[in-house]
């Protein structure tokens, strides 16, 4: 039964009245990094999410971390040195959810950009990326190759980046170490408005969507880093602007099975109208994106639409004209807005990249910044850079990138612990070890203490009901879609079925204590947020 308590979510404490140095306003990796480092500088800090952590622009990307080859175009420069050390930071601190890839930049003789600038801009990138990210290179080439349409001229470039299969794990690890650090976290809370008085931002008023509870909490500084949240933010706050902070741009995606020869490389490519696209191998399936659309409505609604879909996958059956793909196919699809800089004279693709802090003093609310911008890689260094302007000096130091065989051994040093401690099969234990990390042993634990604890969550993982249990524990989960969609994202899997929820659900609240009424409610819920988020093509 204490376990049972431990897990109940409406036992959140109450934060009437309270005072806080930085109150964070959203819970993407954005907004979650800033608490981190406000935390570990020891400011009181709040972070509050309106519905789960990662639930918005995080989940619905493309999932990689690079150094931004395409800003090299554009002469970023200093955007791309930004992101390649952030990525080379990441590879060294989280080696079991960020992973070095191999890049194969494809372009057929039509391309309007040369194989001589091509190769300049690579050989800068790799100038700028320092040391090898150790890929093997050998086959991916000759796989590309065999597979690209035999009637054009292809030239093949490759280069190394990474990726990083689940940034909604990379947002829980974040999570857990921001709270370590004396952050207070609550997701599904409502920012209902931000108060103002005497020319600065005072405080907000919150709901608690489980308990229907309202707060005021006071804030000495607000952080607005809801995405494509953030012009809705102030509105709701009465906050008046000449024109929109955010110009909301969508990103669609399509999720494939992988076909027979598919390269293990990420493909880098021209769409049918010449923007760059990629197809990258995830989580067992294929990753074909992104659109670039203009998108003002609901960034919580936002789906691909049908001329998308159409667009992703001529691109691709252009590519590679002898695998037969079609609509059918798809086990899924889903969209994000990117909150890029309102730019209304440009086009989508030459909207700049780069983040930036907006100091609402200039509209009469001093202490509030709202951060535009920002993508998976760069989380990190747009924190240091918030909370230097809230005068707080990062303690942040720059980490040596871990050789291969390093992580490898780690890797599998943590896998044999975690079979030992919780008596799981060697499966599980990886399965563990690769999503969590060094909080893998506080899993095996957990799947020690009772034989339930061990289950797998569906038949078709290895990931096991303590993972659940550490969610609900440990990291903040509060609902279903919380567990299976973020903190353990087997859902994302092409063999998810209703079958598979209400099978986890049960197992899951066999150890939670939720009773059938509850499990009945999660399950539906569930079924409507993964169908909203994950959707089948018509």
């Amino acid at each position: 039964m204490g376990m049972e308590q431990h897990l109940n979510p409406n036992q959140r404490r109450a934060l009437e009245g309270e005072r806080f140095h930085v109150v964070v306003i959203g819970g993407g990796i954005n907004g979650v990094a800033i608490a981190r480092e406000c935390a570990r500088a020891g400011r009181r800090t709040l972070l509050l999410e309106q519905h789960d952590f990662a639930a918005g622009t995080t989940s619905r990307s493309t999932r990689i971390i690079h150094g931004g080859l395409r800003y090299l175009e554009h002469g970023g420069i200093g955007q791309v040195r930004e992101s390649l050390r952030e990525r080379r930071s990441l590879l060294a601190r989280y080696s079991h959810l960020v992973n070095p890839m191999q890049f194969l930049l494809a372009l057929d003789g039509k391309s309007r950009r040369s194989a001589l600038a091509v190769r300049t801009g690579l050989w800068l990138y790799r100038r700028m990326g320092g040391a090898s990210l150790g890929v093997d290179r050998r086959t991916e080439h000759d796989k590309l190759e065999r597979l690209l349409d035999a009637g054009r001229h292809f030239s093949i470039f490759s280069f190394e980046d990474a990726q990083c299969e689940f940034p909604e794990r990379l947002v829980a690890e974040w999570l857990v170490e921001a709270v370590a650090a004396g952050a207070e976290a609550r997701n599904h809370t409502q920012v209902k408005q931000v108060e103002i008085r005497n020319g600065r931002a005072t405080g907000v008023r919150v709901r608690d969507l489980i308990s229907g509870k309202e707060w005021r909490i006071e804030a000495t500084w607000i952080i607005n880093a809801t995405g494509p949240w953030a012009d809705g933010l102030c509105q709701s706050s009465d906050m008046r602007h000449a024109a929109p902070m955010v110009g909301g741009v969508r990103g669609s995606h399509i999720v494939l099975p992988r076909f027979a020869g598919a390269p293990d490389a990420a493909v880098y490519t021209e769409a049918v109208d010449g923007r760059p696209i990629f197809v990258i191998p995830w989580n067992e399936q294929l990753l074909v994106g992104t659109t670039e659309v203009p998108d003002r409505d609901d960034p919580g609604k936002a789906m691909p639409s049908s001329d998308e879909i159409d667009y992703l996958l001529r691109s691709l059956q252009q590519l590679f004209p002898r695998v037969k793909v079609g609509r059918n196919d798809i086990h899924y699809t889903f969209a994000g807005v990117r909150p890029l800089p309102f730019a209304p004279n440009k086009t989508p693709g030459a909207v700049s990249r780069k983040h930036y802090l907006h100091d609402h003093a200039v509209e009469g609310a001093a202490q509030m910044i709202s951060v535009i911008g920002g993508k998976l890689t760069t989380a990190g260094s747009l924190a240091r850079e918030c909370a230097a302007k809230l005068g707080i000096q990062s303690s942040s130091a720059t980490v040596a990138l871990a050789s291969e065989d390093s992580v490898d051994s780690l890797l599998e040093r943590w896998i044999t612990e975690i079979s030992g401690t919780g008596s799981l099969s060697p499966g599980a234990a990886r399965a563990i070890a690769e999503w969590h990390g060094k909080d893998s042993l506080a899993v095996a634990r957990i799947a020690r203490s009772v034989a339930e604890m061990r289950y797998r969550l569906c038949p078709h993982t290895e990931h096991v009901v303590a993972e659940a249990a550490y969610a609900l524990l440990a990291e903040h989960a509060v609902t279903l879609g919380d567990i299976l969609l973020r903190r353990v994202p087997v859902a994302l899997g092409s063999c998810w079925s209703e079958d598979c929820s209400r099978e986890a659900a049960a197992r899951i609240a066999a150890v939670s204590g939720w009773d059938h009424q509850r499990t009945r409610v999660e399950v539906e819920a569930f079924e409507i947020e993964r169908a909203g988020f994950l959707r089948k093509p018509g």
